[in-house]
């Protein structure tokens, strides 16, 4: 196993490659960073990801940003663990996942809510900007909700986008959604996953609720 070192940031999307390298058995040094919007960070930091985003990789001294491009590092690292799909169309649609994820739910969503200044420098705009968020949120949910009919995401084993999913449930929970009545199937196939070893593991390692709240 290369060497591996993992930045993070407890509870933030970084949660999810914190829970694949888990998965795989590697291992790794977890390195905690705090990023809130405006924060002062290190030199270190700052040069290994100009965008200044968690998560970052380095893999034998290679860095990699971006969270689809390092899911699909660490799956790369145990090809049988098959965590970025098991056939060629589980990999499309692993990849289909992870870019909505990233860029509409993410980006879109839970970016526009908490990071209103990103869309605009008047904010005046910002509570419009939050509320039209809260609304993409919603309907991004309703669009998990409605896609998630098995145990898992994609495919017939567990991958990087059960792992990502998990994060978005326990936001959506923390910003004051009723995710267990609101959308049922969303709940059900999550709570299973948090009793996986790898994503208690990860959990516990970064000092966090289960369910976000």
């Amino acid at each position: 196993m290369p060497e591996l070192r993992l930045w993070f940031s407890p509870g933030a999307c970084s949660l999810a490659p914190h829970i694949l390298l888990h998965e795989i058995g590697a291992a790794f040094e977890a390195v905690k960073t705090s990023i809130p919007e405006g924060a002062h960070l290190t030199e270190e930091f700052t040069r290994l990801n100009p965008k200044n985003r968690v998560p970052v990789l380095m893999l034998d001294g290679e860095v990699i940003t971006e969270l689809p491009a390092i899911a699909t590092a660490i799956s790369n690292l145990a090809p049988d663990k098959c965590l970025m799909g098991r056939t060629d169309l589980d990999r499309v649609r692993a990849y289909e996942w992870m870019n909505w994820l990233s860029g509409t739910v993410h980006g879109q969503g839970f970016g526009g809510l908490w990071r209103p200044q990103r869309f605009s420098d008047d904010p005046a705009v910002f509570e419009n900007i939050r509320t039209k968020a809260r609304r993409t949120i919603a309907d991004c949910f309703e669009t998990i909700d409605r896609r998630l009919s098995s145990t898992y995401s994609t495919g017939q084993n567990f991958t990087a986008v059960d792992a990502f999913l998990l994060v978005f449930y326990r936001w959506g929970n923390g910003i004051g959604i009723d995710v267990a009545t609101a959308f049922p199937r969303y709940a059900s196939f999550a709570e299973p996953l948090l009793q996986r070893p790898s994503v208690a593991a990860a959990i516990a390692a970064e000092g966090i609720n289960a369910h976000g709240r």
